[in-house]
């Protein structure tokens, strides 16, 4: 199943890349006042635009349920939900000096020490 959604959605990508890089863009219909557009009649007295606009849109609906139905998959594949049993924090005391291995820090030397260079 998974791999079947993942098939169309791939090839929805495509189509969709495809179908935008086919569309004319606003500019091409000032072309058409000048006798260039008589070569586009295969679509209609309109153009392809309806067509390649609509076939877009559908296109899309169908990316965006597939991207739906994969995140559905992946969540159920990682049992991930509302209801799965989360642990809840636990408040823990911060441990005593004597216990911790970390070094105490000694008291901080005032602004006016400042350590000598060694001569070499």
């Amino acid at each position: 199943m998974e791999t079947l959604v993942l098939v169309v959605h791939i090839l929805t990508a495509l189509a969709i890349i495809a179908l935008i890089l086919l569309q004319q863009g606003k500019g091409a219909v000032a072309g058409a006042s000048f006798g260039s557009g008589a070569s586009q009649t295969v679509f209609g007295s309109q153009g392809s635009g309806g067509f390649f606009t609509r076939m877009t849109g559908i296109c899309a609906v169908v990316f965006f349920a597939t991207s739906f139905g994969l995140a559905i998959i992946a969540k159920n594949k990682a049992g991930v939900g509302i209801d799965s049993d989360i642990p809840s924090a636990v408040e823990q005391s911060a441990p005593a000096a004597q216990d911790s291995e970390v070094p105490a820090v000694e008291e901080e030397s005032s602004a006016d020490e400042v350590p000598e260079v060694p001569a070499e």
